[in-house]
């Protein structure tokens, strides 16, 4: 079962994306480097809780 996860930015902490990620597979938090509107910039961004 895949669950939603709500991406966060490093820099500015807005929350600006969402994906699925499989729970049973991926037990650690995704980190993935996508683009900020906010910060006009590419960043990493985190799963938050």
């Amino acid at each position: 079962m895949r669950e939603k996860v709500t991406l966060v930015c490093t820099k500015c902490l807005s929350r600006n994306y969402t994906t699925t990620k499989n729970k049973q597979t991926q037990t650690k938090r995704l980190e993935i480097k996508k683009f900020c509107p906010k910060c006009n910039e590419h960043t990493i961004h985190k799963e938050s809780k």
